[in-house]
């Protein structure tokens, strides 16, 4: 007869024991396409792009995430270590838009759209424009400058907003309890609200999306309220700062070094990405 298993025959708390009965994740080097799934969240996509420590994924309508690279991983239902390939750099940015979209030697742009994006804030739309620039014209969706948030509700109720002629609308610093937000409820909350998207980032300035080590920064500086922001940012740097003309200089110096969506913050990527599968939804594309 077998004796009885003793469940006090090992120390539980010797090194090692949280391992005891978990599957090792072996390395398992990133190939453009390789298809893995995240096993904390359960997303399974394709690899598209890595750097910067990162890797995304792309799955089968679109959609795209980034993740640590390292262990993680499922293959095959497999636990891996995701590892950059020996000796290889990341993939080339040619093959990619700025947005990190697949950019075809073919891509062209479509036809406008009747649906729209606004921007509000002209550095915004800048920034808008030289990151996600390539797929919106692919997309045919144009976009507008808003001049301030306080020409919405006119501007929504000239456009007369319906399926097929959505509205996107990207605010400046839209923080809730403020006159943004206020006017933001007021056009959802309208007729037409169902048709329209309003949403905004929360950075004091479009400034802060940049990541601020893109300027030499840890962290953008903290400013007094008795002084402008972008002034206050320009003295912290260094920079001239003593008329608009030195603000805009500065802007431009910022924006030439943004290359790609990776120099953005996550906050503002996905918000515009949010703008940009609300208007085109309800258009199917035949290329």
């Amino acid at each position: 007869m077998a004796s009885p298993v003793d469940r006090y025959a090992r120390d539980v708390l010797s090194p090692g024991w949280q391992k005891v009965g978990k599957k090792e994740s072996r390395q398992h080097e990133l190939s453009m396409g390789l298809v893995v799934e995240d096993a904390s969240t359960g997303f399974c996509g394709a690899v598209t792009r890595w750097e910067n420590g990162l890797v995304v994924l792309e799955d089968r309508h679109g959609k795209k995430r980034s993740f640590p690279l390292g262990a993680g991983f499922l293959l095959d239902g497999q636990p891996v270590a995701l590892t950059m390939p020996r000796g290889a750099k990341a993939p080339a940015a040619a093959t990619r838009t700025a947005s990190g979209s697949v950019a075809t030697p073919q891509q062209r742009a479509r036809v406008a759209l009747p649906s729209r994006i606004y921007v509000e804030g002209r550095h915004d739309a800048e920034l808008v424009e030289k990151v996600w620039g390539d797929d919106l014209r692919h997309e045919g969706v144009v976009v507008e400058y808003l001049g301030g948030i306080d020409d919405l509700p006119a501007i929504v109720a000239d456009f007369a907003p319906q399926r097929g002629r959505r509205l996107g609308v990207l605010v400046d610093h839209l923080v809730p309890g403020s006159k943004e937000s206020r006017i933001a409820e007021q056009v959802r909350s309208g007729h037409s609200g169902r048709f329209v998207h309003v949403t905004g980032h929360p950075f004091i300035d479009i400034w802060q999306a940049v990541k601020p080590a893109r300027v030499g920064l840890e962290a953008w500086p903290q400013i007094p309220r008795d002084v402008e922001w972008k002034h206050g940012i320009c003295a912290h740097l260094g920079w001239p700062h003593a008329d608009q003309a030195d603000i805009a200089k500065a802007w431009q110096l910022i924006l030439s070094r943004v290359d790609s969506w990776t120099d953005l913050e996550t906050a503002l990527l996905t918000r515009v990405e949010e703008l940009i599968d609300f208007v085109t939804q309800d258009h199917v594309f035949r290329d």
